[in-house]
């Protein structure tokens, strides 16, 4: 292999290991932006159940009066769980925020809290006999989730205050003790698994459904190449030949399916992509209270909600973000993000691109880059910015925007509005998408080969998705989970 070669891969490997670096990333010891992020930072790193990875909204295909909110945590997890299988954190607030203003304030938000419930202390087993049906006695360990709604009070006083901590904002209850669907142990514990998971989906009394519970990790992408020297297997990444990591790992998902009309600002379902009240914005937060005091093998928590963990838009923290500012960027408050300074030079100026001339002499689109400004920091007009747009990092989403009767997974890229960036599905290939957004894809005379075609080289998600809610693939079983089968050197 020459060395020209191995500095291209290098190069290239480059590119997709900071070409998200083209995003609202905002320069200061208290700045953040983030993504599909497993274990984006050194502290949430090291607290696994407080852990977002992705997050996902789209109109439904089969509900089409609705959204769909997927938000994972816990990464990597391992089939192989037993005795004690992954779970929810007890002392964790896990919400889903929504703009439906576009002023980077979270005009609602869905805040969920688990407990945990141990039928028979006296064994070890998870699960002591065939289990059927969630809330069969066999199942030892269970989970269950209270799901509230917090809504912003209309005289302005929760500005700039998470509602988690603002005693203006009004909550209103939609489900207690919800039950969690169990882990996948086995064809002995879990004969039926894919039944008694689906039994644990649940009707809130505002006419969302809503599940909670581990699944097939829906993300897909070649980070084993990526982080071995910044590797593309197959160049330049747009016809296969990469590997899935996440192939063989669950998360857990907390999902909801909502009528569009509970999450307008206007309580309507617009039909019309320029309606006012179209577009929303949402993000994902994980926030632990400010004390906890651990005692004789217990814990108590007390304090004000304080936000550990953030994700929007996918590709940004995990992958770019300087380990010194990591866990800074994850207590940012997308009122926050339009504060930096910093901000417009780094996203108007992607350092990709500039390497990319700087090395190779390939053309790259001249600064300042107002073509990523719009994708990612404002949503793109007539698609998903809304009007008035205050610049933060949001999974902005055109509700009006019916599902796509072919989708592609390039999303916009491919003729298909109903995709990423406008929201996000799970089988949008947002690596590819976002590799060739830097590259200059959007701007007139640089929609060229090789920028307009890069990628890893993994094209969709491993495990069969479903085709209704909650839509990600059954999750893993520990019985015949096993990673003796991995790509050996």
């Amino acid at each position: 292999m020459t060395k020209r070669y191995l500095s291209w891969l290098s190069f290239v490997g480059i590119l997709v290991m900071v070409g998200a670096f083209a995003l609202p990333i905002f320069s200061s010891s208290t700045a953040k932006v983030e993504a599909s992020s497993h274990r984006e930072a050194p502290l949430i790193s090291q607290d696994p159940s407080a852990d977002a990875t992705d997050l996902y909204s789209f109109v439904s295909p089969d509900r089409p009066d609705t959204v769909t909110f997927l938000t994972n945590w816990i990464p990597y997890s391992s089939p192989n769980g037993g005795p004690n299988w992954f779970r929810f954190g007890d002392d964790v607030l896990y919400e889903l925020h929504i703009d439906n203003v576009g002023d980077a304030q979270d005009h609602i938000s869905f805040q969920y809290r688990f407990r945990t419930v141990v039928v028979n202390p006296n064994t070890f087993l998870y699960i002591n006999g065939p289990v059927g049906r969630p809330d069969d006695m066999q199942l030892n360990i269970r989970q269950y989730m209270t799901v509230t709604r917090l809504d912003a009070p209309a005289d302005g006083s929760c500005k700039n205050t998470p509602l988690s901590n603002c005693a203006g904002a009004t909550r209103t209850e939609l489900g207690r003790d919800i039950q969690v669907a169990p882990a996948n142990v086995g064809p002995a514990s879990t004969p039926i698994y894919g039944l008694t998971s689906l039994a644990t989906v649940s009707d809130l009394n505002n006419g969302a459904k809503v599940f909670a519970g581990p699944r097939a990790d829906s993300f897909f992408a070649d980070i084993g190449a990526l982080f071995d020297l910044l590797t593309i297997r197959k160049l330049p990444g747009n016809a296969g030949g990469g590997v899935n990591n996440f192939a063989g790992y669950n998360v857990y998902t907390i999902s909801m399916q909502i009528p569009i009309n509970q999450i307008t600002k206007d309580k309507t379902t617009p039909t019309d992509p320029k309606s006012g009240s179209a577009v929303i914005g949402s993000w994902i937060t994980s926030s632990r209270q400010s004390t906890k005091v651990y005692s004789d093998g217990a814990q108590a928590t007390s304090g004000s909600w304080v936000q550990i963990e953030r994700l929007g838009m996918p590709l940004v923290n995990e992958i770019v973000v300087p380990l010194a500012l990591k866990d800074a960027f994850n207590s940012l408050k997308p009122w926050q993000d339009a504060t930096i300074p910093a901000v417009v030079g780094v996203v108007t100026d992607p350092e990709p691109a500039r390497l990319l001339n700087a090395l190779y002499g390939i053309s790259v689109p001249p600064t300042p880059r107002a073509d990523v400004v719009k994708v990612f920091l404002t949503g793109i007009e007539g698609l998903n910015q809304p009007a008035g747009v205050v610049p933060s990092e949001q999974l902005r989403l055109n509700v009006a925007i019916p599902p796509s009767a072919s989708p592609s997974k390039l999303g916009v890229l491919g003729g298909d509005v109903a995709g990423f960036p406008n929201g996000r599905r799970l089988n949008d290939d947002v690596v590819d998408v976002e590799l060739r957004v830097v590259a200059g894809i959007l701007v007139d005379g640089f929609n060229t080969a090789p920028g307009n075609v890069l990628g890893d080289g993994v094209d969709a998600p491993y495990q069969t998705l479903m085709q209704s809610f909650p839509y990600q693939g059954t999750p893993y079983s520990s019985f015949y989970y096993y990673p003796a089968n991995a790509l050996k050197p």
